[in-house]
């Protein structure tokens, strides 16, 4: 099995790394200075066991690289870049006939939960994968993977439900390594739990750490809006509780290296000023939900508008104050209850 890894960033380098440390086959997929940077420099991760720089194939189009019937595609791209790449990849030849979203498998190795249905529509065997991985990508070349004695925690499982034999090689491949990869029938359930807990990535993003009582207050209505939601719109998800618990001590951050960790991946976008933010796949998904099922969602329709304000006019990240945040969010609430 050849893993392609597209979008080699924070996700996609730390598990690139680690299936490489494992002697596996791994093609990392990037653009711009993070592509040069890993041609010429290598991949260089850093987890609480060293620094390691991986010399692995890399490409910057599906052109260059001729693709083979044992290949399993790992799509780790924001969302906001799903429906580009699902289309390059898609259409792609496989040696011996045939194409990719005929014949290779596609893993969804992201946040959010409209991806699969995304890849669905190009790819005909898709997996949902649950990533539970906090790291860093800011500089090119450069992941940051703090956790420890696991890297990461990946549910894997067939789209929209299922195992299968390829799940299970998926599966088999990442646990060679430090990733933990259990395999559910019912990967969906998992992801609208990380959802909920990703909606607090635009609060984190503009207005800096939650450490006020202000702040977490932000947090907790966002997350009481999601549930509420998910609850109207008859869509399942497992407890934060049972969450936690699968979890475990398995992913216990290094104090040294989360110090230096530059916050949730909507922060490092804020960061690297790519000019985009996922917010509409996190928060907005909220806001389209509860705009179905006529269930207001005021504080996650602010938090989705600041931070793609924030991305288009490459807004510095933590630079606005909760007291402003709070007041936009009561605007709005007031707006909503006219």
């Amino acid at each position: 099995m050849r893993h392609i890894v597209i979008g080699s960033g924070a996700v996609g380098g730390s598990i690139g790394g680690r299936l490489a440390e494992t002697g596996q086959d791994v093609v990392l997929v990037a653009r711009g200075a993070h592509y040069e940077a890993l041609r010429t420099h290598g991949l260089r991760l850093t987890t609480p066991d060293g620094t390691r720089v991986h010399r692995l194939p890399v490409v910057d189009r599906p052109e260059a690289l001729a693709l083979r019937p044992d290949d399993v595609l790992l799509l780790s791209v924001k969302t906001q870049d799903s429906a580009a790449a699902l289309d390059a990849w898609s259409g792609r030849p496989v040696e011996g006939g045939g194409t990719a979203g005929d014949l290779l498998p596609l893993v969804c190795a992201q946040n959010g939960v409209e991806n699969e249905r995304l890849a669905l529509r190009r790819f005909r065997h898709v997996y949902g994968m649950c990533v539970w991985l906090p790291s860093s990508h800011v500089d090119p070349g450069e992941v940051v993977a703090p956790c420890a004695p696991y890297t990461g925690m990946l549910h894997v499982g067939r789209y929209p439900s299922g195992i299968d034999a390829t799940a299970r090689r998926i599966s088999a491949s990442l646990e060679k390594g430090a990733l933990l990869a259990p395999l559910v029938p019912d990967v969906m359930r998992w992801k609208y739990t990380k959802l909920l807990a990703n909606l607090s990535n635009s609060l984190g993003a503009v207005t800096g750490p939650l450490d006020t009582e202000e702040a977490r207050l932000i947090q907790r209505r966002a997350y009481d809006e999601g549930r509420a939601v998910l609850a109207a719109a008859g869509i399942d998800s497992v407890s934060p509780e049972k969450a936690a618990e699968v979890r475990g001590d398995h992913l216990g951050l290094d104090p040294h290296l989360a110090s230096g960790r530059d916050g949730s991946s909507s922060w490092q976008s804020l960061s690297r000023g790519t000019g985009s933010i996922e917010a509409d796949h996190l928060n907005g998904e909220i806001v389209l939900l509860g705009r179905l099922h006529a269930v207001p969602t005021p504080v996650n329709e602010t938090l989705a508008r600041v931070a793609n304000t924030f991305a288009r006019e490459h807004r510095r990240p933590g630079s606005m104050p909760v007291a402003e945040l709070t007041a936009l969010i009561e605007a709005a609430s007031g707006a909503t209850a006219e």
